[in-house]
């Protein structure tokens, strides 16, 4: 039998940042009794975006940090959008 559970969760920002949201993905998944499933993960804010990573390394994290600052640095003339 198909079961579905839907909840919505907030993450507060201060600008450019990169938060882990597994244990709030899991916490939904345990309150609608999920064992075995698929997730959907979708966010609601035009400039936000989800990665999807293992969390083995934590350099990897700090990889795409400085990887992002790189690519679209702070205060960059060529970016409108800088929030």
């Amino acid at each position: 039998m198909l079961q579905q559970h839907q909840q919505a969760f907030t993450v507060s920002t201060r600008g450019r940042e990169f938060h882990e949201i597994t244990e709030q993905v899991g916490a939904v998944a345990e309150k609608g009794r999920i064992r075995t499933g698929m997730a959907t993960v979708h966010l609601h804010h035009t400039s936000a975006s989800l990665v999807i990573q293992e969390n083995a390394d934590p350099g990897v994290r700090r990889d795409l940090e400085r990887f992002m600052a790189r690519v679209c640095p702070d205060g960059d003339p060529m970016f409108e959008h800088d929030y």
